[in-house]
Parts: structure tokens; sequence; C-alpha cells
């Protein structure tokens, strides 16, 4: 099952990712964490994909990476 939430408000998103960053987690998980505790329901088990399949396959893309950034400063501009 895939989920897509939009509209998230400047604030919370810097939240999260804050907190995803402080928990050496990704931002999905952070996410995840932050629904289940509002719901109540925080320490409920959710499955994880496995991604041992593709460890060690990551390649550092500087061009990627400015690419993303620049997206990112671009979302964080249009909720401004």
């Amino acid at each position: 099952m895939q989920y897509t939430i939009r509209g998230i408000p400047p604030a919370v998103d810097d939240a999260l990712r804050t907190r995803a960053r402080e928990a050496g987690t990704s931002l999905n998980e952070a996410v995840v964490n932050a629904l289940a505790e509002g719901a109540g329901v925080s320490g409920a088990p959710y499955r994880r994909r496995d991604l041992g399949d593709v460890a060690g396959t990551w390649r550092a893309d500087k061009a990627l990476e400015a690419a993303l950034a620049a997206q990112d400063r671009l979302d964080k501009d249009l909720w401004r």
C-alpha cells in the first residue's frame, strides 16, 4: 500500500526532517513513527523491507545530490 501526503506545512516538514536526522532514520520512518505516536499506537509493529539485496550498491552522484537539494529548496520556497 502506498501513501502520498500533500500539503505538509513547512514547520511540520522541518520538524520531521530534524527528527529523522537526529534519529539517524529515513524521513519515511520518521513520518511513520510520528503518525503512530499521534494515533496513539506507538510501539505497534510495522513492516519493513529488507534492502539487503541492494546494500552496498549506492554510488555518490554529485549531480543528483545537487538536483535533490535544489528541489528541496524549491519545495520550501513554495510553502512560504
